[in-house]
């Protein structure tokens, strides 16, 4: 995996479709752009660890719905509660280059959040994985069927990429931070959002379903 993104880190291609993806190339912004921000965003102070109404319309700039009952149970259920006790586990304001694999593998509170969420009548796991990162943008990344497709089925995404990101004193992590320096993007765009923005725009013409492999698994 590392190899895969450090590749499409270095294209030439890469500062240009960041800023195309937020509007800073002079045309109009990919929906995407307001994922993080709408509302100040999914983690900031008084609402990290509850899912709002923001936040089910923010996913909606990703491209993907929450069902109308799922969204109901989210705000006023008991559904919203689970998801709430959970939130209250997972670090709001840790980067996953600087956690620990505890934080992501199985038995973790972020990996209990995506099952519960998966579980869900109508969300599956993109949509899952995509409010997650709503709510915790630096630990848990964006990962769809296109990101998917470039990275060839990685067996385990969450812990992959986390390795990916640790290894040579977290080098990866730090191009990451650069490439978003050099794309003029606000900071407030967590170095994983950055990962899923490079690899999506470099693929999602092109991307084809059938001719991709299936997803793997989110963690260990």
């Amino acid at each position: 995996m590392r190899d895969i993104v450090r590749g499409h880190l270095g294209s030439e291609d890469a500062v240009g479709n960041l800023r195309r993806y937020f509007g800073l190339e002079g045309g109009a912004a990919f929906t995407g752009a307001r994922f993080e921000h709408l509302g100040g965003g999914g983690d900031r102070a008084g609402v990290a660890d509850v899912v709002t109404a923001e936040d089910l319309v923010a996913v909606q700039m990703l491209s993907v719905t929450v069902p109308e009952r799922v969204s109901l149970d989210l705000l006023e259920g008991d559904l919203g509660q689970q998801m709430s006790k959970l939130l209250r586990e997972i670090p709001r304001e840790l980067d996953m280059a600087d956690a620990e694999a505890g934080e992501l593998e199985r038995g973790a509170a972020a990996e209990w959040a995506w099952d519960l969420l998966d579980a869900q009548h109508g969300i599956g796991w993109v949509t899952a994985g995509k409010l997650l990162a709503r709510k915790r943008p630096r630990l848990v990344p964006v990962y769809d069927r296109v990101v998917r497709c470039v990275l060839g089925t990685p067996s385990s995404f969450w812990l992959d990429l986390h390795r990916a990101l640790r290894a040579d004193d977290l080098a990866l992590h730090h191009e990451l931070l650069d490439l978003r320096e050099r794309a003029g993007i606000p900071k407030t765009v967590s170095a994983l959002r950055v990962c899923d923005i490079v690899l999506w725009m470099a693929h999602h013409e092109d991307h084809r379903p059938l001719r991709c492999p299936g997803h793997g698994t989110i963690s260990g």
